[in-house]
């Protein structure tokens, strides 16, 4: 029998378009053969299946189902598309699991961590993992400027505590530039993380399981066209993207070795796409997304792609891995 799948796509950020488009990528490329797969589109105001035809029916949160032609239809797996809240912050995992669905993501306190960056700092520096000198502020905290500069240097980054897709990261070449910029990131959260700015070059790392093992995908190089990778570079052709890295055999080796061994610190399971730069051909750890974008065009499946793994691979595995998977 063919399992039903929930491709859960949308969520409560900034980012839902974004994830609508990497939820429509997964139904694209699922292999229907072998899966019945809904879109299932979570926002704020409504939890809704879709059909084919993108027509609505509720999603009832008592069992995560929905009627369809009088029938309940029931899901064996929840395949996990949603940027930023509640798909990537461990909420909607934690809701999983009191209903006992299984799904493709991390469990919910590792969802939860990472999430934060302030915290998934802290939890890899403890094994010794590099990473940029930082600060943490709360909305409120009196914001001491010269104290800022003293410990992290200019130019620095302000960049929201709990967000991604680059939304409300600035980079403050000047002390003028720093309190506009701690009130852009306050807009994304109430949380902020300001850090010293590392010149070196950036690189993405793909971690996954694949086939019942930890896989380091092929490393993609970022090279920006503006002063970094920001939400244009990320998502509007701002920059480059060059899969493999053109990076040397021994830093290829050392942010390989780093990368897997941050993805078990934390306790991954499933995809992950971690940010580093290279400062004298040491990697520094930024920050991991535990949802990265799955389009096409994104970076991870661009990574996949070069290990020789389709689409229909990659997202048949994570779902298969989440079948097995015991929590």
């Amino acid at each position: 029998m063919k399992k039903n799948i929930a491709i859960v796509m949308g969520g409560y950020s900034s980012e839902s378009h974004i994830s609508i488009k990497s939820g429509n990528v997964v139904y694209k490329h699922l292999n229907k053969n072998k899966y019945n797969a809904f879109r299932v589109l979570i926002l704020k105001d409504k939890w809704v299946a879709l059909n084919e035809n993108d027509q609505e029916f509720a999603i009832d949160k008592n069992d995560f189902s929905f009627i369809l032609n009088d029938k309940k239809i029931t899901f064996d797996c929840v395949f996990n598309a949603i940027h930023g809240a509640p798909g990537e912050n461990g909420q909607l995992i934690a809701y999983l699991k009191l209903i006992n669905l299984k799904h493709t993501s991390a469990p919910f306190y590792q969802m939860a961590l990472t999430f934060n960056k302030r915290d998934t700092l802290s939890a890899v520096k403890a094994y010794g993992i590099k990473t940029a000198t930082s600060i943490y502020l709360n909305q409120g905290d009196e914001i001491q400027l010269d104290e800022i500069i003293n410990k992290v240097g200019l130019p620095c980054f302000i960049k929201p505590n709990n967000a991604g897709s680059s939304y409300g990261i600035s980079k403050a070449h000047k002390k003028e530039d720093i309190l506009p910029a701690i009130k852009l990131a306050y807009k994304e959260d109430s949380e902020i993380l300001i850090e010293s700015f590392l010149n070196g070059t950036e690189v993405s790392v793909g971690v996954i399981q694949y086939q019942e093992e930890t896989k380091v995908l092929p490393i993609t190089e970022i090279v920006s066209e503006n002063d970094f990778f920001d939400y244009e570079a990320k998502y509007e052709g701002k920059s480059q993207e060059i899969t493999p890295a053109r990076i040397s055999k021994t830093q290829q080796e050392k942010v390989e070795k780093v990368a897997k061994k941050v993805y078990q610190i934390l306790g991954m399971s499933g995809f992950s796409r971690a940010e580093y730069i290279f400062v004298n051909d040491e990697p520094y750890f930024l920050e991991i997304n535990t949802v990265p974008g799955l389009t096409e065009k994104s970076i991870l499946p661009q990574q996949a792609q070069a290990a020789g793994i389709s689409l229909e691979k990659l997202f048949e595995n994570a779902i298969e891995s989440a079948l097995k998977n015991e929590y």
